[in-house]
This record gives C-alpha cells, structure tokens and sequence, in this order.
C-alpha cells in the first residue's frame, strides 16, 4: 500500500504491545484503521464532507487517542485557521499524523502543537461514543 500520511514510512518506530501482536508500526495502524474509518466516526461538522476518498477527514482526535492506547506515547494538537485543533502523536520521541491525508497537500506547521488530554476531548459525549465505536470495530480486526 502506498501511504500518504505526514511521516509515513519514515519513523523508526516499533511497539511491541502483546494485545496487538500483529501492530508493530504506524503504517500496520493505519492498514486497519483504514477500514474502521466511516462516516459515522467523522466528526458531525464534518460529515457532509467525508468520502471513501478522504476517509481521514474528521477522524484526527479519535483516531489519535486510539494510537495511544495501542502504542502509548503522546497525543498533541496542532491549531488550525478556523480555531479548532488538529491531533497528532508522538510515539518513543517521533511524531506521525494518521489523519494528515484530510488536508490534501496543505502541510500543517506541527512545531505549534500542544499537549492534548483524552478528559477533555472525552467530555463531549458523542465524541467518546465515537471513539467507543472506532476503538470496538479496530478490535473485532485485530484480536
């Protein structure tokens, strides 16, 4: 597969996690969550908006804290023009954007980026029930 995401094929990142013996890179990730993302796990703003073709859009903070559950690390926002934040992560000291793809060529400038707590995040209750339903189909691929 060809992989577009900021930092693809470029870290040297490896996990081993015994509850995903089959995840070891950024790229395996996105393998799966590549059939996990749907419309229904876009942001609601942004559903008009999501296709099969961008299947990245609207997936950034769910997807960023799912990444950390399965690889540890950091998640960390980066602010965009319209006033929200954009999520990344940073794993064993070298960040990746899963969700990078949504932007199309635009390259977001990741040195302003801030740390980001899943409490907060998860205080919206249809984004934790996003993430609830993300984190439940990745399981049925991988366990």
């Amino acid at each position: 597969m060809n992989y577009h995401f900021y930092k693809a094929n470029q870290t040297k990142i490896r996990v081993e996690n015994p509850e995903y013996p089959n995840l070891h890179t950024p790229e395996d990730l996105y393998d799966v969550l590549n059939k996990v993302w749907c419309e229904y796990t876009c942001a609601p703003r942004m559903r008009k908006d999501w296709s099969e073709e961008n299947k990245t859009l609207g997936q950034c903070s769910i997807t960023s804290f799912l990444v950390q559950d399965v690889f540890g690390g950091e998640v960390y926002g980066v602010p965009l023009n319209d006033g929200s934040v954009h999520c990344f992560n940073v794993v064993q000291g070298e960040m990746f954007d899963l969700t990078s793809e949504q932007f199309g060529n635009e390259v977001l400038e990741y040195t302003l980026n801030y740390p980001q707590k899943r409490e907060e995040h998860f205080a919206s209750e249809e984004k934790y029930q996003r993430y609830l339903y993300l984190k439940n189909e990745f399981q049925k691929l991988t366990q």
